[in-house]
């Protein structure tokens, strides 16, 4: 099965921190961008972060800019999302994505993305 799958999701208070993880599975990985997204309850999906596929180039978006770090292992096919000082808006499912080809920005907007994870939730209590 071609997928990324998640893990690390859970229930932390704000102002903690929690890191998400993500393999991908089936495909070449290093050749693709790896993004992060979110959506809130009631909300659209949005974009958070992502990752050129050689590591070299990141993009957050602003809400997140100097609270979160997305690192990626071409080694093990492992992206990452570290979640610092969070906040009770940051309560939503957390979907890992790979994008259409190696540059960040082709894992930074919906339309160009080739691979979607499930989703793993995170909730932020204030």
């Amino acid at each position: 099965q071609v997928q990324p799958v998640e893990f690390g999701g859970g229930l932390v208070q704000a102002g903690g921190s929690l890191r998400l993880s993500c393999r991908g599975f089936g495909f070449a990985f290093g050749s693709n961008a790896m993004g992060w997204f979110r959506q809130a309850p009631g909300k659209e999906r949005e974009y958070v972060a992502t990752i050129a596929g050689s590591g070299g180039s990141l993009f957050y978006a602003d809400s997140v800019k100097g609270r979160f770090t997305i690192s990626r292992d071409n080694s093990e096919k492992m992206v990452y999302l570290q979640m610092d000082r969070l906040e009770p808006e940051d309560t939503a499912v957390y979907y890992c994505a790979a994008g259409s080809g190696r540059i960040a920005t082709t894992a930074s907007q919906q339309s160009l993305i080739v691979y979607w994870g499930q989703g793993t939730q995170v909730t932020v209590s204030s």
